[in-house]
């Protein structure tokens, strides 16, 4: 079916069955939406968050703004992010005292020790989430999430 066959007076008909790329897309959502709920229970950290330790695991310090750029996060969740996890004690913000404007981040040992953790609560939860598929077909689809990927990159 075209999607100008679903138009009904201008707008979709959302009675009508999806097409094979709209049920894809809707079961990419869905899938999105249930890892990140299971993985933040079972993990005890949201991917977001576990996403920011990982690259801070990886420096001594760094400015809050390369942070947010390395990751990939918009600004004001980092923000978000940062002030939680300082508050249970997994890193320390200060400002450069060269520069009052610069936040610089780091792990505390506290938040370096829990890190390991976190990874490893993501290999048990990622391997099984990919239990079913061999290697070949988990080469596939890292291929093809690459590839959607690029085409995301390509739309800005």
């Amino acid at each position: 079916m075209k999607p100008s066959d679903m138009l009904k007076g201008g707008e979709i008909d959302i009675t009508q069955t999806p097409s094979e790329p709209e049920y894809i897309f809707d079961m990419l959502l869905l899938l999105n939406k249930q890892i990140s709920s299971k993985f933040e229970r079972c993990a005890g950290v949201s991917a977001s968050r576990l996403q920011l330790l990982c690259k801070l695991y990886q420096v001594e310090e760094i400015s809050q703004t390369l942070l947010q750029k390395e990751v990939g996060i918009d600004a004001a969740a980092v923000t978000r992010h940062l002030k939680q996890l300082e508050a249970t004690a997994m890193v320390t913000r200060r400002t450069k005292p060269e520069d009052n404007r610069v936040t610089l981040v780091s792990l505390t040992d506290y938040g370096r020790a829990r890190i390991v953790i976190f990874k490893q609560e993501r290999s048990q939860f990622v391997a099984q989430l990919l239990q079913s598929f061999d290697e070949t077909q988990r080469h596939q689809l890292a291929d093809m999430l690459q590839v959607m990927n690029s085409h995301i990159s390509d739309m800005d």
